[in-house]
């Protein structure tokens, strides 16, 4: 078993768990041994719970990231971009679920998940053409994170088959940052006057990227 296949195994059984028995109460050994997975190598690769949640961040933006040649609009771009993100999520979704339910009751896990969802989304927008850099880029950057906030929101309640309701959720998120003007124009391109500005977010709800990997 190479480390992919010894992390997804991993990452499967402990995510498996936290559905039953809440993120609370989820340790790395218990994963581990329900994986059947040796204590040493999981130590190794996961030395803190919250590495399993980094496993699944990076997974779910290396889908989003995939170039498959398409082109399109921003827009365009960031819905294709972030649905590939859930398609991801959705593969571990109870799981993903019982780690949202604890957030209420864990700060550090809440300022830990808020600072890699900044850097997932920094991610995304670099890979739209979105300038994140200076004051305009880091109101880009806050609104990003309210799209995908708003939408993983509707993320955890949406009960179709088809993620009818994140889809629509997304596009209505994106049709209100669209009218913040000059959120969703490319690097480069000219900027218009700012419309109306979006309701206040909260960044606390995401899977993340390894906060320490900067994009090139």
């Amino acid at each position: 078993m190479d480390n992919d296949q010894f992390d997804d195994a991993l990452l499967r059984a402990a995510m498996e768990r936290a559905a039953l028995y809440g993120w609370a109460r989820l340790s790395v050994v218990d994963a581990a041994r329900d994986a059947g997975m040796p204590l040493e190598e999981a130590r190794r690769r996961f030395p803190a719970k919250t590495a399993i949640l980094l496993k699944l961040g990076r997974l779910a933006d290396e889908s989003a990231l995939v170039d498959d040649g398409s082109t399109g609009t921003v827009r365009e771009q960031l819905f294709d971009a972030l649905m590939r993100r859930f398609d991801v999520l959705q593969q571990y979704r109870e799981g993903v679920r019982a780690v949202m339910r604890a957030l209420p009751f864990d700060p550090a896990l809440a300022l830990f998940l808020a600072a890699t969802t900044a850097q997932s989304m920094r991610w995304m927008a670099g890979a739209a053409g979105l300038d994140t850099s200076g004051p305009l880029g880091a109101l880009r950057l806050q609104g990003l994170i309210g799209v995908w906030t708003y939408t993983m929101r509707a993320w955890e309640r949406d009960d179709t088959e088809d993620m009818s309701r994140t889809m629509a959720a997304l596009d209505q998120a994106l049709d209100r940052a669209g009218r913040l003007g000059s959120l969703l124009a490319r690097r480069g391109a000219a900027t218009p006057a700012a419309g109306p500005a979006m309701e206040p977010i909260d960044p606390a709800i995401d899977l993340p990227l390894d906060p320490q990997a900067e994009p090139r």
